[in-house]
């Protein structure tokens, strides 16, 4: 019987299953950003990397602030290409895809209520050392007994140990415990790896190749994070 849940935020919780990278490009289109697909993933990448390497983001800053960095960063290495862009677009992006985040999360909500009424739950994120933050700001940190964040531990999806370390702070049997998340390599295989149940949110991923295995290693795969019911996780 499952007495445990392990969320994975960023793509998961906020975008009801889609990527980031695919939340921005198709902002990046409805504001005509003079670049293309292969050009903005290479800029995705760099402010990804930039975000994590460097303590850019601080402790206080919230989710519109870190996509205001993540822009910023983007922009900055698409210049370095050449690109001649209005910088203006940086806050007018990250405002419009933070509104589409708080209307995710309104949605998100009650389904995690219902939740946590049944099962502990521990958030387990590779996030830039803020999560308490912005999980607070977004009415979503109380349904959490603990959040184990790459930035404040040290470890970093995919590796297994950050799993690992959720199962420690909810204080159980990696058997009695599930993963729930949109990335198949970063959160179904550690998950599986551990020895937890493992529940894929399986929307529309950034990576042409989500998975390589013939047989998936998620015990249930879902759609809409509405599907996240108390009943369809008892049945695992």
């Amino acid at each position: 019987m499952i007495k445990g849940i392990l969320f994975d935020y960023g793509g998961t919780i906020d975008t009801n299953g889609l990527h980031w990278g695919s939340v921005l490009w198709d902002h990046y289109q409805k504001y005509h950003v003079p670049v293309v697909r292969e050009e903005f993933s290479k800029a995705y990448s760099f402010g990804e990397r930039a975000l994590a390497i460097n303590p850019i983001v601080k402790p206080a800053h919230n989710f519109y602030d870190v996509l205001c960095l993540k822009i910023d960063q983007q922009f900055t290495f698409l210049e370095s290409l050449g690109k001649s862009l209005d910088r203006r677009l940086v806050t007018t992006i990250a405002s419009d895809c933070n509104f589409f985040v708080k209307q995710t999360i309104e949605n998100v909500l009650p389904i995690l209520s219902a939740l946590a009424d049944q099962y502990a739950m521990v958030m387990v994120s590779n996030f830039y050392g803020n999560l308490n933050t912005v999980l607070s700001d977004f009415g979503l940190r109380s349904y959490f007994t603990d959040v184990v964040e790459s930035a404040v531990v040290g470890v970093r999806k995919p590796d297994p140990e950050i799993y690992r370390l959720g199962v420690e702070r909810l204080g159980m049997r990696a058997s009695d415990c599930v993963v729930v998340g949109d990335s198949y390599s970063k959160d179904m295989i550690p998950g599986n790896t551990i020895g937890c149940k493992t529940i894929w949110l399986n929307v529309a991923g950034w990576e042409d190749i989500l998975k390589t295995e013939t047989t998936s290693v998620a015990d249930l795969e879902i759609t809409d994070f509405a599907q996240l019911t108390v009943q369809r996780i008892g049945l695992l």
